[in-house]
């Protein structure tokens, strides 16, 4: 911890955009909207009689993303530290009223609606928690030090993975794997992190084992031919396998055409690997390196912890998150319904997405000498 000092003096630059990430996010933004497109198109018509619903709906989120993007950008990441822990109760207040009042979509209670708009509050939480997190620890870092005090930072989020995790396990775990990380960080211990993620797997297990539905998925993912329900698992590896190496081309995909349901949600991987190969989800999957790679430079050059663990908190998120996506398209991993960050359908999503890459240019602006 003593690699940040209080003070920030030692700052270059404070007006330089970080322009390799700038460039990586529209990079992502635009092969996002091409790919929705054409992976929605057959929905969008078929359900809406308008191929281009589902971009019209994401494109439109986009837009609003990076005019929060931009603002955020130019805004100084410390003046969030004194709205770090309102944001926090907000998202528990959020996710108090999904279970409550929120909408159900494909059996998932997870939106709240608000007139003709509805928005997930868990998408805010990862933001929230990434904030509260490094606000609280970068004020008592000199307590971060036993497993004891590690623990009691654990112990802050548990409330709002509790809420969250009622009916979204995925984005949990999510956010308990972004409070280890943070942790680690903080205090980089193998034995206390080893620790932490006993505790979180315990938490995991938990879950899992309250609902009957989320048993019946361990059973599908090791059988998915078995299950009715293993449909989808089986239709996205057929994607996967038909593609090759090198795709069938943009836009010639057959299992977005009603086989793959919902392709331009959670299983948008299984598509990009048919149309564009083995070759071209690697590349994406290189991308997504090359984005964590510069949060990982902007949290090690960071003029102070807090603006350090901001950029370590959305490392975590996105790299958990990327990584949940592909192993469950993969069927590595039982079904979790987690979205591709940038690339599946999700206005939501992609807005507080957005807001997180302000934040990150922010941190990446400040650097030491």
């Amino acid at each position: 911890m003593s690699g940040w000092p209080d003070g920030r003096k030692d700052t270059v630059s404070k007006n330089r955009m970080d322009d390799t990430l700038a460039v990586i996010v529209i990079l992502f933004v635009t092969f996002g909207m091409v790919m929705l497109y054409s992976t929605s198109a057959y929905n969008g018509e078929v359900k809406f009689g308008d191929a281009g619903y589902y971009f019209k709906k994401q494109l439109l989120a986009t837009a609003l993303g990076l005019f929060v993007m931009y603002v955020v950008s130019n805004i100084d990441y410390h003046y969030w530290e004194k709205l770090a822990l309102p944001a926090y109760i907000l998202s528990m207040v959020l996710s108090a009223l999904v279970l409550a009042v929120g909408d159900s979509y494909n059996g998932s209670k997870r939106w709240l609606s608000l007139g003709p708009l509805s928005f997930q509050p868990a998408e805010f939480a990862k933001v929230a928690v990434i904030l509260f997190l490094a606000w609280y620890i970068s004020n008592n870092k000199k307590k971060i030090k036993s497993i004891l005090s590690l623990f009691k930072v654990i112990l802050l989020v548990l409330p709002i993975v509790g809420l969250v995790g009622t009916n979204n396990l995925s984005t949990a775990i999510i956010i308990l794997g972004i409070a280890v990380t943070l942790v680690f960080v903080a205090s980089p211990s193998y034995k206390q992190f080893g620790a932490l993620a006993l505790l979180g797997g315990g938490f995991v297990g938990i879950f899992l084992s309250v609902e009957q539905y989320r048993l019946e998925r361990l059973l599908i993912w090791r059988n998915p031919e078995k299950y009715e329900k293993g449909y989808q698992t089986l239709q996205g590896l057929y994607a996967i396998g038909s593609g090759g190496l090198f795709g069938t081309g943009f836009g010639n995909s057959m299992q977005k055409l009603g086989f793959v349901p919902e392709a331009q949600n959670d299983m948008i991987f299984s598509i990009i690997c048919e149309e564009l190969g083995l070759v071209g989800a690697g590349l994406l999957l290189l991308l997504f390196l090359l984005m964590l790679w510069r949060f990982l430079i902007a949290a090690h050059r960071s003029t102070d912890l807090f603006g350090a663990l901001i950029a370590a908190g959305i490392l975590a998120h996105i790299a958990i998150q990327v990584i949940l996506n592909v192993a469950v398209v993969t069927n590595t991993i039982p079904n979790t319904g987690i979205t591709l960050p940038f690339i599946s359908y999700g206005g939501t999503s992609v807005l507080f997405l957005l807001a997180e890459m302000g934040l990150a240019l922010n941190v990446s602006r400040s650097v030491k000498k």
